[in-house]
């Protein structure tokens, strides 16, 4: 995730994103815990990080995660820095929250906004990664893991509790995947 599909390990309350408006374009910079407090729409990535034997990595978040605290996610990833590529932002997140490094570049798929209606909305770019190497997730950021079939995963939407950015950008990848939504 996710504040996505993580909130970005490295970062702190105090690191500078960048700000954009409805059409991603960027419009000033503020703190982290100021962009959260405020709703302020910012820029998120989104990794579905697969094994060698296809299968997705699930985790659930720690309890002590500021955005969607000990909830289910498929996506690794997190905030994207202030100047910094939804690219770097991927890859940064992807080995970050995995624990590993030397992965390939995530391959981008599309992106779209985000918005709960509420007061969260950002811009989420879905991006899918092949992991053959040996995971060591971060303790403050992943309280369980495992490597799902994918199958297995969709059985599992209406049991487990998820992270709604994630589940909505997993949503929208099963639609591009089948054809149904247009690659941004």
């Amino acid at each position: 995730m996710s504040e996505s599909g993580s909130s970005g390990s490295g970062m702190s309350a105090d690191e500078i994103l960048d700000v954009v408006d409805e059409h991603d374009r960027v419009t000033g910079q503020a703190p982290r815990g100021e962009v959260y407090a405020r709703g302020l729409r910012h820029r998120c990535v989104f990794v579905l990080a697969r094994d060698a034997e296809d299968r997705v990595f699930v985790h659930r978040r720690t309890p002590a995660k500021l955005v969607f605290p000990s909830l289910y996610d498929m996506f690794v990833g997190g905030v994207v820095g202030a100047g910094e590529t939804y690219d770097d932002a991927a890859l940064r997140e992807a080995e970050e929250e995995l624990g590993v490094s030397g992965l390939p570049a995530p391959s981008h798929l599309f992106t779209f906004l985000y918005d709960d209606g509420g007061n969260r909305t950002w811009w989420s770019a879905v991006y899918e990664v092949r992991c053959e190497l040996d995971v060591r997730p971060q303790a403050e950021e992943v309280a369980w893991h495992a490597s799902l079939p994918e199958d297995e995963v969709q059985r599992r939407l209406g049991t487990w509790e998820w992270v709604p950015d994630g589940l909505a950008a997993y949503e929208r990848l099963r639609a591009y995947r089948a054809g149904r939504l247009d690659s941004a």
